[in-house]
């Protein structure tokens, strides 16, 4: 359950300010830095997760040789879950910055405010409204997305679940594994349901 747990929150912590840095990447004037950003989305996006996961774990030692070992298989997870989901991350905050009408910026340019003040404190609270039910979605999915660690034979819950399932030949574990999953997910769920109204402010 911990390791579970801490795939979720890390995943979480990497993955959402890496798809902000994406999201400002895949905006960018530079023609060939746009490109390079909505091409690493569209393979993100467009392959599985469990290959992601692989290419991760494997790829240091396929392409340069080096030595994969066992204290490295917990960084590939978190590597590749924060990878594949700071790409869904950046195109919903792309979708939230975009949707702001273009009345905001001049606002904030006649009040004087920079670049950075105004993404800051007008732009970013306003999209982070707009895009909490998508993240919410993924957020969710993340918390059953995590199973796939066992693609790198990565010990969590549902991998420990259907291991035990086996050994005892019983379908229990794995009931309780779904319950778990439920569980975690009903609480994130109300917690983003409190935030999302919290954020009403910004109507």
């Amino acid at each position: 359950m911990l390791a579970t747990l801490a795939i979720f929150f890390l995943t979480l912590i990497f993955s959402m300010p890496l798809g902000l840095l994406v999201c400002e990447i895949r905006k960018s004037r530079i023609g060939i830095v746009r490109w390079i950003a909505r091409i690493y989305i569209s393979i993100m996006r467009g392959t599985p997760l469990m290959l992601q996961l692989l290419v991760v774990f494997f790829g240091p030692y396929y392409l340069f040789g080096m030595k994969v070992t066992a204290t490295y298989r917990f960084y590939a997870v978190i590597i590749g879950f924060a990878l594949n989901y700071a790409a869904y991350f950046a195109e919903i905050y792309r979708g939230g910055i975009e949707s702001i009408p273009k009345g905001q910026y001049e606002a904030a340019e006649v009040l004087g405010y920079s670049k950075v003040q105004t993404f800051w404190k007008i732009i970013f609270p306003q999209m982070v409204k707009r895009v909490l039910p998508p993240v919410t979605n993924e957020v969710i999915t993340l918390v059953k997305d995590t199973s796939l660690a066992f693609a790198l034979a990565y010990t969590e819950m549902f991998t420990l679940a259907k291991q035990v399932a086996a050994s005892t030949a019983s379908i229990m574990p794995l009931f309780i594994a779904g319950l778990f999953y439920y569980i975690f997910n009903f609480l994130v769920a109300m917690v983003m349901e409190k935030l999302e109204k919290r954020m009403q402010y910004f109507d």
